[in-house]
């Protein structure tokens, strides 16, 4: 005979969901439910958005090229043979060979090291300059005119000829101080994370300021919670969802910076490779090898577009207003 208060299995169980044990005579049985990270319900949001996985997909895969491909391929980015030189695709030189015999994939493997690393290296210092000029400026009132304004003339400066400005000024040295290639890398990344911090700061401003005014950072303030503690408990966990959008879309607009720079000459030398670089000598030889300038171009968009479709999943995943549309 069957108890007819048998506690049943729930749908579910297999992620979190259990019941409980025997009930109390009379009564309903209890199911208690094993609280679930919110993280969860992030990722199964992004990964049901197809062009983000893609995105992710696409990025993951050049990152693992670029970071363990120098391991695999026998050729070096820097070494010369001019009786190889100007070969075309073969098996031995898949993207073919340069003007001075170089493998011109050995060097889209150092040019992508360099470009990602700028690219992550200027995302994490204008991420930072930016989320807290905004929490500052949202949530005090005194600093919010000051900051703004200094976010205001930030905006108004061109910055190609602001970055070609502190590129010519700084070089020599940051050169003289760390090295030729460690000199310019800091300049470039202190560059373009000094330029491009504005964006952030403007969207982290206007969450902060709506977010100020909600319940329970009243009543956190009410009791006498200290600001420093609301911001870092209240306030900074409620604004990660632009935080990582602006993330995402950082790490594009510090590779296109970065390689517009080394297009024009002024980036790193021209014996250290990045995609910028490698664009700009695969120019002259557009009309005859046009393989060295369409493969740099190339992975360039490839990231670009792939960071912005994971950016785009991440927005909707990390927003619980149209989380599970």
């Amino acid at each position: 005979m069957t108890n007819a208060h048998a506690p049943e299995t729930p749908v579910g169980a297999d992620r979190g969901t259990v019941a409980a044990s025997a009930p109390v005579a009379g009564s309903e049985p209890i199911l208690l439910t094993q609280a679930r990270s919110q993280w969860w319900d992030v990722w199964d949001q992004f990964r049901n958005h197809k062009g983000a996985m893609a995105g992710a997909a696409v990025f993951l895969l050049i990152v693992l090229v670029v970071v363990f491909g120098p391991y695999a391929w026998p050729f070096d980015p820097t070494e010369t043979n001019i009786r190889s030189r100007n070969q075309g695709m073969s098996l031995t030189h898949p993207l073919g060979t340069d003007q001075l015999g170089r493998d011109v994939f050995a060097r889209m493997i150092q040019g992508g090291r360099v470009s990602l690393a700028v690219g992550m290296t200027a995302m994490a210092l204008s991420l930072v300059l930016g989320t807290l000029i905004g929490v500052l400026a949202g949530y005090f009132r005194r600093l919010d005119g000051p900051l703004m304004r200094l976010t205001d003339l930030f905006l108004a400066l061109p910055l190609l000829p602001l970055l070609l400005v502190m590129v010519l000024l700084f070089r020599e040295p940051l050169t003289a101080a760390f090295g030729i290639e460690t000199g310019i890398f800091i300049l470039i990344v202190s560059a373009i994370g000094i330029t491009s911090w504005m964006q952030t700061a403007r969207i982290v401003r206007g969450d902060v300021l709506a977010l100020k005014e909600r319940e329970f950072v009243l009543a956190a303030r009410s009791i006498g919670t200290p600001a420093r503690r609301i911001v870092t408990r209240h306030v900074l966990p409620n604004v990660l969802s632009p935080i990582m959008v602006s993330a995402t879309l950082g790490i594009a607009t510090a590779i296109i910076t970065e390689s517009a720079l080394s297009f024009l000459g002024l980036g790193f030398p021209p014996d250290f490779p990045t995609w910028g670089r490698l664009l700009n000598d695969g120019v002259p030889y557009l009309e005859l090898y046009p393989g060295r300038a369409f493969w740099p171009g190339l992975a360039i968009s490839l990231v670009v577009l792939s960071i912005n479709y994971v950016g785009d999943g991440l927005r909707d995943a990390l927003d619980p207003r149209i989380r599970g549309r």
